[in-house]
Formats: structure tokens, sequence, C-alpha cells
């Protein structure tokens, strides 16, 4: 087991407070519940309490601790390589739309946090994607020039502030970058009061639409005219979103950085493995953020070496002090690129989702707030159609084909994983699989010993679990729910846990 460095918990969430809303403990009603506390569902319930209406914001575990508060924070429409490829896919118009409504989160994000003078270490930035070498270059000189028949402020630049010779890069002017978590806490402190709630610790069991919509926690009802389902992934699986979109997990190192050692701007890189640079200032100076190693969940078990090449990258290309954080998070990536947006299904007249953010949720998290504020309010948001949730997806695109079939291999080959392991094989700080008594088991040895036992079953489609060595997790392969050693659900579409043995 190697030695990592670092405290393992995202800066973002290290640096500020915990928050403490009460759970939900009797059963009321408002306008609009909205379930997750991330950026989208709190922009959504700023921009809704605004206009008047009363919501209810019921998160899980803690506000913002969840993808929001394990993110690059970039705030940005340079999405890597995305605008050749929209055009390609969607014809310029819709690929207008999508610069235009990111461009539009952006400058949301900065009015609120000039209006609201929100203390988030808010700041404006260039935003680079490069290429290292000349056989990613003519990809970016695509980019430039779709961006630019966009109207995006995009330009081809050779030279960067990087401490490392590239090929070639693209540089959007202007967009940002803060402190999610400063932000996001900012705003929910508004919320409570006049017939407005926030409940932390308060997990939702069901969505249902009726003549009102209810929403069914482990802690009593909550009654709305309208709910917005923004978990990340939805919890509800009529949208059959998990089909829609894959699991994808990464993973960041924060190192401490002398200021005139660092890069100024956020970059991230091109090609089968790129990295993700930026800084922010911290109480002790600068910290030098290094994202990457992405995977689908659930496919990588020994998940140090991720760590462990981030570190390598990051000595290798800056002057670094020391690194001082490692953590991981997770997102799902949409088949087509673009997130889905709106009502949960065709029949939906008051249920609406957020998800598919493709790892650039800051900025889709923002807009997808926007977007639903304005479904709800019955204004026309002139992106509303791009983004609709329900519109016809590409599960026969190569992309969808290829990762439907993987959950079927997983769902069918797993079965077979740990047959004739017992939990005598299972070795201290390890998660095997094993079978007991004709149980398929994922057990882990703690540090003193102990066994850990909980069914290797995941409750949401029935597929096996996989051990994630990094973060001492148990990660389904086939939609990206992940369980604590014990069981516990860190993260959905799952709304059961796994059961203890």
């Amino acid at each position: 087991m190697p030695n990592l460095s670092g405290k393992h918990i995202s800066y973002w969430i290290d640096s500020t407070p915990t928050t403490n809303f009460s759970p939900l403990s009797n059963n009321l009603s408002v306008d609009v519940a909205i379930v997750g506390a991330g950026i989208a569902g709190i922009t959504a319930a700023t921009l809704l309490k605004r206009a008047g209406k009363t919501v209810a914001v019921i998160e899980s575990q803690q506000i913002s601790t969840g993808v929001s508060g394990h993110t690059t924070a970039k705030v940005t429409s340079l999405h890597q390589l995305i605008y050749a490829d929209l055009i390609k896919n969607h014809g310029e118009e819709k690929a207008r739309i999508y610069a235009q409504s990111n461009q539009a989160a952006i400058e949301f994000v900065a009015k609120t946090v000039a209006e609201e003078q929100i203390d988030c270490d808010f700041s404006r930035q260039s935003a680079y994607t490069f290429a290292e070498t000349q056989e990613n270059l003519s990809d970016i000189e695509k980019e430039v020039e779709a961006a630019l028949k966009l109207g995006l402020p995009a330009t081809f630049v050779r030279q960067t502030s990087l401490t490392f010779p590239i090929a070639g890069a693209i540089k959007f002017d202007n967009q940002a970058q803060f402190h999610s978590r400063k932000y996001l806490l900012h705003l929910i402190k508004q919320i409570p009061g006049n017939g407005s709630y926030v409940f932390e610790n308060t997990k939702v069991e069901k969505v249902e639409e009726n003549n009102l919509c209810q929403v069914t926690t482990n802690r009593g009802i909550i009654q709305a005219q309208d709910v917005i389902v923004t978990t990340n992934i939805p919890i509800t699986d009529e949208g059959l979103f998990f089909a829609k979109t894959y699991p994808k997990r990464s993973y960041i190192i924060g190192a401490r950085i002398a200021e005139d050692n660092a890069p100024q701007g956020m970059y991230i890189g091109t090609g089968e493995k790129y990295y993700s640079i930026r800084t922010t200032p911290d109480k002790d100076g600068l910290l030098l953020l290094v994202g990457g190693g992405g995977h689908k969940v659930g496919t990588v078990e020994n998940t140090e070496e991720k760590y462990l090449d981030l570190e390598n990258y990051t000595r290798s290309r800056f002057d670094i002090e020391s690194i001082d954080y490692r953590w991981s998070t997770q997102d799902f990536v949409s088949f087509d690129k673009v997130p889905y947006v709106g009502k949960l299904t065709p029949l939906s007249k008051h249920t609406f989702v957020a998800t598919g953010f493709s790892l650039w949720g800051m900025t889709q998290g923002t807009l997808s707030g926007m977007i639903l504020a304005d479904s709800i309010l019955g204004i026309k948001n002139p992106a509303a159609d791009l983004y609709d949730a329900t519109r016809a997806t590409p599960f026969a695109s190569p992309e969808g084909i290829k990762k439907n079939l993987e959950v079927g291999t997983h769902w069918i080959g797993d079965r077979l994983k740990g047959l004739g392991k017992s939990l005598v094989d299972v070795a201290v700080g390890e998660g095997q699989l094993v079978t007991v008594d004709g149980d398929k088991v994922a057990a882990y040895r703690d540090e003193t010993g102990e066994i850990h036992a909980v069914s290797a079953v995941c409750p949401h489609l029935g597929c096996v679990v996989a051990w994630n060595s990094g973060e001492k997790s148990w990660d389904c392969p086939c939609h990206g729910s992940r369980f604590s050693c014990n069981g516990e659900i860190l993260h959905g579409p799952t709304v059961k846990e796994l059961k203890k043995f």
C-alpha cells in the first residue's frame, strides 16, 4: 500500500465551516421541493425564492459536500474540446446556444458575487485547452475555428505561463474561477424563512407526481406543486438517465506553490491522458490544483496509483513545496455531450431534473438552475430546447451502445468474482469479494483486523460492486452508485444502502 501525500479531503470542504441545518421533522408543503443541494439545486432555489416562491431544499448529507464540494471549481464555457464536435453532431445553431448559455452562466455567477459581495475567491481568468505534442494540435486548431464561428472569446496561442513547453492552445478570455463552497454556503443561508426551508441529513426515498407532487423522505413527507431533482444523477429511475450517461471518477491533488512559480489561468490538456491545472489562494498562500486520472466508475481497483501519478506529474512539471490535499470526484457524462435539463419524462408535468454535466458542473449546474427556475416560473428560456431532458437520446450512438453493453457484461460477468474466496483471504486494509454460505459478500478488513461485511449486490439494479482502494469504498461499475465499507450510500443513483451481514 503506497504512502500517499496530503490530507484526504477536498480543500473546498476543509477550508469552510460545516453546516448544521436540521433534518425534516414534520410533514409540510411548499411551492417547489428541490432534492440535492449542489450548485444546480441551490441556483434554482435562489432564483425561485427571489421570484416569490416558497422552496424546500432537501439534502441527504451536508450542503455542497457532494460533487459541488469536490470540483476543480472552474467557471468556463471552454469545455476542453467540444465546439467542433457540437457543430458536427448538432449543427451550428445548437452549438451557438450551448456557447451562449454557458457564457450566460459565467455572467450569472459574476453578477451574483458582485451584487451579494460574496467572499469566495472569485477571479476572472483565461481558460486554456492545450496540446503538448503536434499529435493533438489539429484538434486545437479546429476548436479555435469552431469557437470563433460561434462568437466565443477564443484565440490560438503557442505560449502560456505554464512551466513547460506546449505545441499550442486555445485560449478563452474573461472566464472565471472561485471557491465553490464559499459561494454556495452564502446562497443557501438566504433560503430559509418566509415559508422556505433547508433540510440536511434527510434522505429522499421517492418522488411521486399526482395533483400535487409528493416527496417521501426517511423523516417525513413534503408536498409541492413542482419538484426539481438535482442529485448529480437522478435518484428517480423513470427517465433512464443512468442509461443515457456513464459515471466517471477523477482525482485531484492540492500542492503548495510559491506565487512566482505558479501558472496564471486555468488549463486542461488533450489526448488520452490529460491533466487539469489551476491555482487557488488559501490562508497560507497559494495551492496548485492538479486533476486527472479519469476512468469509468468501478473499473479501477488500485486507485492509489491515480494519486501517485498526479503527484509524479506535478513534481516533474512544477516547483512545489508540499502536497497538502488529495481527493476524488465523480460526474456523469452525457452520451451526446449535452446535459439533460427539464422534465423527468415526456409525461411529467411538475417533476424536473438536471444531470449529465460531463465534468463541467460549475457552469452547467448554474445554467441548469437558471433553466429549471424559468420552466417553473413559466418563462421561455432560449436554451431549454437544446438541453431538453426528454429529447431523443443517442442510446444508439457508438458510445451509448458500448457503455450499455459494458453494463450487461458486468451484470453477468461480475457474478463469478469472489467464487471460492472466503473471509480468511481478506488481508488487513484490503477489500475483496468473497462467498459466504452461497451469498456474494463485499468484505473489508480494517487496520484493527475487524471485518466489515456487506452484500456485494448493488440495490439499484443488481450489479456486483467493486473495491476502490484509494477511497476505501465499494463502487458499482454499472451505474456509478458508491458505498462506504459499511454499506452507507456515498453516491446515487441508489436510494438503498448495501445490506449488512
